[in-house]
């Protein structure tokens, strides 16, 4: 396997570890808060989270020989904003994690459910891939107008690079990214606001309280988010760029992972989409069979962000949000052109995938479940509909 592993899929590997943790770990730790956790056991949930990210993307790459990223419940850690501390505390809401996580297990055991994803149609994909990272794809622009000083730099980076080397357009961005947070940013004082910021593991054992009010508000809640805000898209992001994942085993081992994560605060980890796209496109390396060492590194590094928790929560928290979304952005511009053209290249799907890409991309959610669902279920009853007009015709 070492003769796969290439430069190309280092940076992007590195870069997808750096994004998909300081992107989103602000949600993620007001999450755990909003259940009743204390900073000690947010922080361990971080860790937890991340490590289990990290192990289960090496292993699950490694084993299928394709680039399959891991992410915490982004959505799932937005609905437990609002959920609310159980009755009972912190423990109740780690009892519910561990519920969620043996769903998710006796999900991807359950074989129609594998069957239903596989059976995407690929225009509805590849639009649902575009509407998902379409505002990201925002955000080097919105980065710019907001503040230029920060935010331009980093486009100039990237769009000269890319110009001459395409390869490492994105490296140079994530170094302009440092170059702005070392120069144009204060860097002292104490950044996290209070998250503990010592460089050992912030580890805390919780165990698990179960009851039925905790099953019903958060655990079947988080199960459906979960499931299809992060699992479903996963595949789909894999399914667009060739490969033919299986559904079932990748679902079971998130969810089994889940498990192992709840007794340290983790609410749950699941299979990875806008990453995904950055590890499985043609910026982790033009062979796609080598670009699961993107993955892997990633994994690695989610590892090595999980142990310096504290340390990396307190740093990262400096940088504006807009600058981490603009430098993902960027990474993902290939990703959205790709795609688009793929979901509307041919004109008796073209409907279908305008209204599930339309749909996605207006980040709407309903029922607490994302736009990205919700815009495949409308885009699949419109290509019905779509043929059986034709038919009738």
């Amino acid at each position: 396997m070492l003769k796969d592993f290439s430069a190309q899929s280092l940076f992007m590997g590195l870069l997808t570890a750096f994004v998909g943790f300081a992107s989103s770990f602000a949600v993620v730790l007001q999450g755990l808060r909003g259940v009743g956790a204390t900073e000690l056991e947010a922080a361990s949930g971080v860790m937890a989270l991340s490590v289990a990210m990290g192990v289960c993307a090496i292993l699950l790459s490694l084993w299928t020989r394709q680039p399959v990223s891991i992410a915490w419940s982004t959505p799932g850690a937005a609905l437990l904003v609002t959920a609310g501390m159980p009755q009972g505390g912190f423990a109740y809401a780690v009892g519910a994690f561990a519920v969620c996580a043996v769903l998710i297990v006796i999900a991807g055991l359950f074989k129609p459910l594998g069957r239903a994803v596989a059976a995407i149609p690929a225009p509805l994909a590849n639009a649902m891939l575009a509407g998902v990272i379409l505002g990201l794809c925002f955000a080097p622009f919105t980065a710019i107008a907001s503040d230029p000083l920060l935010g331009l730099p980093i486009f100039v980076a990237w769009a000269i690079v890319a110009a001459f080397k395409r390869l490492y357009a994105v490296p140079a961005a994530l170094a302009a990214f440092v170059l702005v947070m070392v120069l144009g940013v204060d860097l002292s004082g104490d950044p996290a606001g209070g998250v503990i910021s010592a460089l050992a593991p912030p580890v805390a054992f919780v165990l698990p309280q179960f009851s039925l009010a905790a099953t019903i508000s958060i655990a079947l809640p988080l199960f459906v988010v979960t499931m299809a805000s992060q699992n479903i898209p996963g595949i789909a992001v894999l399914k667009v760029n060739g490969y033919e994942p299986k559904p079932g085993p990748l679902f079971a081992v998130t969810g089994g992972f889940s498990f192992l994560s709840a007794f340290f605060g983790g609410h749950a980890v699941n299979l990875a989409a806008i990453t995904a796209a950055m590890c499985a496109g043609a910026d982790a390396h033009p062979d796609p069979a080598r670009r699961y060492w993107a993955a892997v590194v990633a994994g690695a590094g989610y590892i090595v962000f999980g142990l310096l928790a504290g340390a990396v929560t307190a740093f990262v928290s400096l940088a504006p949000p807009i600058l981490i979304e603009a430098v993902a952005g960027l990474a993902l511009i290939g990703a959205f052109s790709g795609s688009a053209v793929a979901a509307f290249k041919a004109p008796e799907t073209r409907e279908a995938a305008a209204v599930t890409f339309l749909i996605t991309a207006s980040g709407i959610s309903i029922g607490g479940i994302s736009g990205a669902f919700w815009g495949l279920v409308a885009g699949a009853a419109m290509l019905m509909l779509l043929r059986l007009a034709r038919k009738e015709a």
